[in-house]
Order: C-alpha cells, then sequence, then structure tokens
C-alpha cells in the first residue's frame, strides 16, 4: 500500500528485500479517507518504483496475479489464462516499462471487463 504510507509519511514496505527473499509482493491504494486518499494506480505505479525500488515488470505482477493471490482469486481473475475472467486494459504506452514515468496521467485506451469492452477513448 504505498500510496498509504505517502500519504501517512510512513515507511515504505521493504518490497526490494521481499522480491529478494522469494516472497510475493501485492500492490493496492487501500483508498478510504482515513489513511490513503486516492484510488490512483499511476500513482501506485510510481511510489512502487521509486521508493519500494520494484521494476516494472515487478510492478505489473505486484498489481495483478499477485493481487488476486492476496484476496484468494487467482483461480478465477489476475492474469490472462483460459478458464479466467478477461479482464484487461489496454494502454497508449508502447513499453511496461514507461509506467512509471506517467504519474497522474490517465493512458488507458481501453477497458474490457469479462471479455466485453466496458470503456474505449
Amino acid at each position: 500500500l504505498p500510496a498509504t504510507a505517502f500519504s501517512l509519511r510512513e515507511p515504505f514496505a521493504p518490497a526490494r528485500k521481499m522480491i529478494d527473499a522469494g516472497i510475493p509482493v501485492a500492490l493496492a491504494t487501500d483508498f478510504n479517507p482515513g489513511s490513503c486518499y486516492t484510488s490512483s494506480i499511476p500513482l501506485v505505479i510510481a511510489l512502487a518504483a521509486l521508493s519500494m525500488h520494484m521494476t516494472p515488470a515487478e510492478i505489473i505482477t505486484a498489481l495483478t496475479v499477485n493481487a488476486a493471490a492476496a484476496v484468494g482469486a487467482a483461480d478465477r481473475i489476475g492474469s490472462l489464462e483460459v478458464g479466467k475472467q478477461a479482464d484487461i486494459i489496454m494502454l497508449e504506452e508502447r513499453s511496461h516499462l514507461f509506467l512509471p514515468y506517467r504519474v497522474g496521467m490517465n493512458i488507458v485506451d481501453n477497458v474490457i471487463k469479462k471479455g466485453k469492452v466496458v470503456w474505449s477513448k
């Protein structure tokens, strides 16, 4: 919950040490008025890269399959596999390597929920 640590001016979780030790890391916003004032995934991505020393690939894993596993739903969501719910976002960025640089920007082109396009630019 890097945005929570940011909002509360608390230390960030030692994600780099956790990943290096083989511990799966999940990321989320924890959006609530008491401890986290944002629901911005681009901010979470930037904080994870800058303050938690995670790579873009690790961040994507933490936001998808590891997050699904953290809430006991990895058998249904979190990765693109036959038999899983097709929840996909398509971004206007040409590479995942640029994601931490897009703080505060909405770069979503399309949203697919359960295999159906529900939003498109």
